[in-house]
């Protein structure tokens, strides 16, 4: 079977819906994004983006494996404690779909190389977990004028919120919360459900998919998913006038 048949045959499924069809699996392998954060959420979206046949794929996480990681990041078996996530998990997706060019990074980027690798794909999708992290993402997004997909998980509650990239009408990141709000609980002090993470990361990745294929998204609205009640409801995001993002 040639490379151009078996490609046909993966794709079959996407290829047969009325809103994607052959020019939108086109588009999707000629995409392209940066995933942040290779946890639970940002092993779920990585693995549905390469096997969905997007073109390019950067992660980024200067994390190791860890055994408590097991429960919720997919990629990563027992083998895998003490080795680098990005590395690990750059193996498994390759093995997935070889077709898809994937570039790991295994450092803290600093605001220059942050600018860099936002600058060079199409849009990013941040499951990191920490503020200081998601502030940067978000800004290096707005200088950029990239979308930003951002997916977060605790306990038994996820969200999630595309942003961009018409800043200048649309609110970004920082509308959402603001630095004060840093001290926020995260989960390895309160915890979290496993599947959690990876029903966000995996709403990510079709977030990300309808906006490469070009399926309208809803962007600057927080959607927020608790998976003890099974409730699932979303809120609009207000562009701050105060927001430092847009401030000369």
């Amino acid at each position: 079977m040639s490379d151009e048949s078996s490609r046909l045959q993966r794709e079959a499924r996407h290829l047969a819906l009325e809103q994607i069809g052959e020019r939108g699996q086109a588009r999707i392998g000629a995409g392209s994004a940066l995933i942040v954060g290779v946890g639970g959420i940002g092993c779920a979206a990585a693995q549905y983006l390469v096997a969905a046949g997007i073109g390019r794929v950067v992660l980024t996480d200067f994390d190791t494996v860890d055994v408590t990681n097991l429960a919720r990041q997919v990629l990563f078996g027992h083998d895998d404690v003490g080795k680098s996530k990005v590395h690990v998990a750059a193996s498994r997706l390759e093995a997935q779909n070889p077709a898809c060019r994937i570039k790991a990074i295994d450092r803290r980027l600093d605001v220059d190389e942050l600018a860099e690798a936002v600058a060079g794909v199409d849009m990013v999708l941040d499951g990191s977990d920490n503020f200081a992290t998601r502030f940067a993402v978000s800004d290096a997004c707005v200088n950029a004028g990239k979308t930003l997909i951002s997916g977060a998980a605790i306990r038994l509650e996820g969200q999630l919120a595309v942003f961009g990239p018409d800043y200048g009408k649309s609110p970004c990141y920082r509308c959402l919360y603001a630095e004060a709000d840093e001290s926020l609980e995260n989960c390895a002090g309160n915890g979290v459900l496993g599947p959690v993470p990876g029903v966000i990361g995996t709403l990510m990745a079709v977030e990300a998919l309808k906006l490469l294929a070009g399926i309208d998204v809803r962007t600057g609205w927080l959607w927020l998913f608790d998976a003890a009640s099974g409730d699932v409801h979303s809120v609009a995001i207000e562009r701050r006038a105060d927001c430092v993002a847009f401030q000369s």
